[in-house]
């Protein structure tokens, strides 16, 4: 069986323990491979290979880290039919939806890729006499990257291309649950000429996790996961002077007014809550309806959700896959039951869902859920499965208000013609990113994607301005160059200024 390890210091590298866990293709449910678990020596054999090329990669002009860039995107581009294929086998999303995270990927190396103007610093000539005063960014030494399993590749094209274009170093632990896309990305920045040791891969779970917070040498640390585990990321990182950006879970919701079209908005719903099997940080898993548009809603979802075509993800003209594991599929169900045994209404039941031919799989169908209430466990929980939760309100201001009032804070929508009622919304709502008739409002590469409240913790989102930002420091520079023997300024006595203003 295939045995996955780690990539250190430009090649792989075994783990120094012999223990594994299993890598499933979840449309049959088999184990296709075995993931070494690193442990701390392993870790620590990766941060000391990215110091040692941090020394070097720091001092690389921008422009050779931009060509290595491009060279990377031309790569990453001609290759993402192989590596959607290896994201689709071990996550179980379907070919397209794959080759689509890789896109929005793509989009954070194009931006990466202008880091020459994204660090031009600022400068004030003359800022009093004979003095100029300037301001640069420097990188901050070793990142560490800590994702997740639902995006295998796109969250760490996330971090890794802005991290790197800064002039970091790289330390990604991928999820253990589909680790082989880390490998591949490995595989293309060596083929477009990074150095070896800036970017390493350290396969493992929560032991290598801690090892990196803890580390001396790591300066930096960002995270995609869920809520308890951002705030310990956070928490244990900025206890040991590391700067932090983790980002947590989410619970989506997504507001229909009496105006919107109502097929149009099922339509983007359906895609939003179902698309990869709903194992998605934006996945829209609430719609809030208006009442009197509540009962045609639910109506033209249910059509919809029974006509999402459920297969393993390499079948053509599949819609959704299987889920993660056997226990995501165990825990999905189990809230689907408790939305039951609670009063809410099953108008599509996705429990014990087969497909012909792949019976062993981890599938869950579309799931709809009326008249669910902010009380009810799964509207509590955040579910990451293709589950919809309907909640009723008389208004858009008892919208917001629920909205508000739920710990999560990552994404919301509105459906709607009216103009006053989006901008009211839109200001509103706290929340850190806002769609107008857009289910899924992930921030195009330009813009930065963090949320508010639970779903964030540190100052710093994602990719964009924050991204540069973040992994890199300022530096200001106060500058005179006098005369030689020059007699015509004293040095001033007091914090004010020099006796030459």
């Amino acid at each position: 069986m295939k045995t996955i390890t780690h990539w250190i210091d430009g090649g792989l590298v075994p783990a120094e323990t012999d223990a594994t866990s299993p890598v499933y293709d979840p449309a049959v449910g088999e184990v296709i491979a075995q993931v070494q678990l690193g442990s701390v020596g392993d870790a620590r054999v990766a941060v000391a290979s990215a110091v040692r090329a941090f020394k070097s990669w720091s001092e690389f002009s921008v422009g050779k880290r931009s060509s290595i860039l491009f060279r990377f995107r031309e790569l990453l581009a001609a290759e993402q039919n192989e590596l959607a294929a290896i994201v689709s086998r071990e996550h179980g999303k379907v070919l397209s939806d794959a080759l689509g995270e890789i896109a929005r990927g793509l989009e954070v190396v194009e931006f990466a890729a202008g880091i020459p103007q994204l660090l031009k610093g600022e400068y004030s000539d003359q800022a009093s006499t004979g003095i100029d005063v300037y301001s640069f960014r420097q990188p901050v030494g070793v990142v560490a990257g800590i994702t997740p399993f639902n995006f295998p590749v796109m969250v760490p094209l996330w971090m890794s291309p802005v991290a790197i274009a800064a002039g970091n170093t790289f330390v990604l632990k991928p999820s253990e649950r589909d680790p082989s896309a880390s490998l591949f990305l490995a595989d293309l920045w060596r083929r477009a000429g990074l150095p070896d040791g800036v970017f390493n891969v350290v396969q493992g779970d929560k032991t290598v996790v801690d090892a990196l917070l803890t580390h001396d040498d790591v300066a930096a640390v960002s995270f995609v996961g869920s809520t308890p585990i951002a705030r310990h990321i956070h928490a244990t990182a900025t206890a040991h002077g590391k700067r932090v950006q983790a980002l947590g879970g989410a619970k989506n919701h997504a507001v229909v007014l009496a105006d919107a079209d109502i097929e149009d908005a099922a339509s983007h719903l359906t895609a939003a809550a179902f698309g990869a099997a709903g194992e998605r940080c934006m996945a829209v898993s609430v719609a809030i309806v208006v009442d009197s548009v509540a009962d045609e809603l639910v109506s033209v979802l249910a059509r919809k959700a029974r006509e999402v075509i459920v297969a393993p993800g390499n079948v053509p003209g599949a819609d959704m896959g299987p889920v993660i594991t056997p226990a995501a599929k165990d825990r999905i169900e189990a809230l689907i039951t408790s939305a039951e045994v609670a009063g809410a209404t099953l108008v599509v039941d996705g429990r014990g869902f087969t497909v012909a031919g792949a019976e062993g799989g981890f599938f869950v169908g579309p799931t709809v859920i009326d008249r669910v209430t902010p009380e009810h466990e799964v509207y509590r929980e955040e579910v990451f499965g293709p589950v919809i939760d309907i909640v009723r309100v008389s208004n858009l201001d008892e919208a917001i208000r629920v909205i508000n009032e739920n710990p999560y804070g990552n994404g919301t929508a509105i459906f709607t013609s009216s103009g006053e009622a989006a901008r009211r919304f839109q200001r509103a709502v706290t929340v850190g990113m806002v769609g107008v008739n857009v289910p899924i409002p992930v921030p195009v590469a330009y813009h930065s994607f963090g949320g508010w409240k639970d779903s964030l913790f540190g100052e710093s989102h994602m990719y964009g301005p924050d991204g540069v930002r973040f992994y890199t420091r300022a530096k200001v520079v106060t500058q005179r160059w006098p005369r030689p023997r020059s007699t015509d300024a004293r040095p001033s006595f007091h914090f004010a200024g020099d006796s030459t203003h």
